[in-house]
């Protein structure tokens, strides 16, 4: 069993050195590519159950299913033998190959080209892409720097007006575009050739061989990707009289063209920034000052779609980033036609979707601005679910006193209720719609089978591979001794909510005070990361480690639920219980010395009593 982590894929390449290199980023893109549901399905019958995928395990014989996969965190799990990991891990285990081989499988899959050994042209490719990186990153602070300049007037009366201030400016990059070809003049200054820059897009040249830059007199807007980079622009008018200029009329927005480091479709406004923070929801709004107007007044777990329609692409980055998704697009014709799209494309990822609810306002950054951060947020809050709004739809639509209209609306309630996966839910709106609409709760359940039974079954004979005997691991199952128990809440709060733990349980918990020899390695390396700056998450956390021990009980943390309601209460939980550990470990060791008092002096015993006296006092205030 491998594991995709740094350190063994350098062991590869040293190994092995007519392997071409697979670098981190190419990793990445070809597991965010390969969809974790999508590819076990190939292999597995799964059914829905809640949040989570369930089928009978292919690595072990089991006739009742306990083999779940997770599309939020991109994992799977058997509850059974034991075995999990990444999309990564299930290929190489399934097919019986290793890593390049694996790689190989899936980039195929995705349609992504893979390096080759020694050619010439994979390696300017890849040279290239890091030089268009850093351009963009100069460009970004280029652009950022002009905004500031007496030459960007308009761009500051038009910052004024939308009531940004310097730190919502400096938060996401925003800066100004000047005439004709200063970025390119820039660039050139900074030793970026020709080739580089046109490979960038923020340059064109011109029939008669001149370099203008992409964007001019434009506010500017940086797009980053989920690690940071700067990997394209969207460029936004100022002077709205040239949108309506009839000989040359320009687009309001524009963005950067589709290029080495650039797929629109595959990326979100401000996710970056989002994710600073932990993202329990994820608001997606239409457009970059949407997202920027209330990430500046509170609302920082917010996206945009690059004002293109929702893509499947996107859906899955947002399902990979949040548990729930509020759709909060304009609530004009176009905004509720991108609704409706996005809502299939998300519920077709089986993400928890919501539908944001506002009046008095046209978008969410009019709303707060009308109303101000708390009432949105309740907006926010209060979203509506997706069976609730085909509700409201269908109603706005049909005229519920004709009969035919109360059939076809029934028939169409009962197709969405027929989607949901989880029977406690169907019951909720059965029994909502049954009351709401005075039709009786068998009629509706009768519809819903129908539709259900009429699918084709497309059940396929699950592919056994591969198949591995294993005994149940034992350690997988939640220990009944408290020190266990705690050691692993510490794992899943340091991979789940890293910033609100780490400083915290690592001030007062050192790694050599875990007891289990496992969760100590497991520790000790999530500090170390940690302590580096460098972000821990549920899709990541697996490349830290070799061991397929420790793959094994990582995904059975990340997908046991241990009913966490309160982060903060829970952190302090285990910090007092460690500190209560503590001094009933030094009051054993002192009594048991006092046991032996012969070998002591009467100033250590003095000494120990004292000491004794307050544990004992401090146990008895945490009591």
């Amino acid at each position: 069993m491998f594991s995709i982590s740094k350190i063994e894929k350098t062991k590869v390449y040293r190994k092995e050195p007519k392997m071409p290199r697979y670098s981190d980023e190419l990793i990445d893109e070809i597991r965010n590519s390969n969809d974790i549901v999508d590819v076990i399905s190939q292999y597995v019958n799964l059914k829905r159950s809640g949040r989570n995928f369930f089928g009978l395990c292919p690595f072990h014989n089991e006739k009742s299913p306990s083999f779940a996969v997770s599309p939020d965190k991109q994992i799977f799990h058997c509850f059974g033998c034991g075995v999990g990991g990444n999309v990564f891990h299930f290929v190489s285990k399934i097919e019986g190959i290793g890593f390049k081989e694996t790689v190989e499988m899936l980039a195929n899959k995705a349609n992504i080209t893979l390096p080759t050994i020694d050619n010439e042209q994979d390696n300017k490719t890849a040279y290239i892409k890091s030089r268009v990186y850093e351009i963009n990153k100069q460009a970004a602070q280029f652009y950022h720097e002009n905004l500031y300049k007496p030459t960007a007037k308009i761009a500051q009366e038009y910052i004024k007006k939308r009531k940004l201030d310097n730190n919502t400016l400096k938060t996401f990059l925003i800066g100004y575009s000047c005439n004709f070809n200063e970025l390119y003049k820039f660039l050139k200054q900074q030793g970026f050739t020709d080739e580089e820059v046109l490979a960038s897009t923020l340059v064109n040249r011109n029939d008669k061989g001149e370099f203008i830059d992409r964007f001019r007199k434009r506010l500017m807007f940086p797009i980053q990707d989920e690690r940071g980079r700067v990997i394209a622009f969207g460029g936004r008018i100022l002077e709205d009289s040239q949108i309506k200029d009839p000989l040359r009329p320009q687009a309001k927005y524009i963005n950067s063209s589709e290029n080495i480091v650039y797929s629109k479709g595959r990326h979100l406004f401000g996710l970056y920034a989002a994710k600073k923070q932990k993202l329990d929801k994820i608001l997606i709004v239409e457009g970059y000052m949407d997202a920027i107007s209330l990430h500046q007044r509170g609302i920082t777990n917010v996206v945009a779609s690059l004002g293109t329609a929702l893509t499947e692409a996107q859906g899955r980055l947002l399902r990979k980033n949040s548990e729930q998704i509020i759709i909060g697009y304009d609530s004009d014709g176009a905004g509720q036609a991108a609704t409706m799209r996005g809502l299939e494309i998300l519920q077709n990822l089986g993400c928890d979707i919501r539908i944001l609810q506002i009046e008095g306002a046209k978008d969410p950054d009019e709303y707060i601005l009308k109303y101000g951060p708390e009432r949105l947020q309740k907006c926010i809050d209060n979203a509506i679910s997706l069976v609730e709004y085909k509700v409201k739809i269908l109603k706005n639509n049909l005229n519920l006193e004709h009969p035919n209209d109360k059939i076809k609306f029934l028939t169409e309630i009962a197709k969405e209720i027929a989607k949901i996966g989880s029977d406690i839910e169907k019951e909720v709106y059965v029994d909502k719609i049954a009351l709401d609409y005075k039709i009786s709760k068998e009629a509706i359940y009768a519809e819903i089978n129908k539709l259900l039974y009429q699918k084709s079954p497309n059940d396929k004979s699950t592919q056994r591979r591969n198949i591995v005997k294993h005994e149940t691991v034992s350690h997988l199952k939640l220990n009944n001794d408290n020190v266990t128990k705690k050691e692993n809440m510490i794992i899943y709060l340091l991979i789940n909510y890293p910033n609100e733990s780490y400083n915290l349980l690592k001030e007062k918990i050192k790694y050599e005070d875990i007891k289990d020899i496992r969760n100590k390695q497991i520790i000790k390396k999530l500090y170390e990361e940690l302590e580096k700056g460098n972000i821990i998450n549920n899709t990541n956390v697996l490349d830290l480690f070799e061991d397929e021990d420790i793959i094994n009980f990582l995904t059975w943390v990340m997908a046991y639920d241990f009913e966490i309601v309160e982060v903060d209460k829970c952190i302090d939980d285990i910090l007092s219980n460690y500190e209560k550990d503590k001094l009933i470990s030094m009051r054993n060791e002192i009594v048991q010395t006092l046991d032996n008092m012969d070998n002591l002096t009467q100033e250590e015993i003095a000494s120990l009593e004292q000491s004794l006296s307050e544990i004992i006092i401090k146990l008895a205030k945490m009591k």
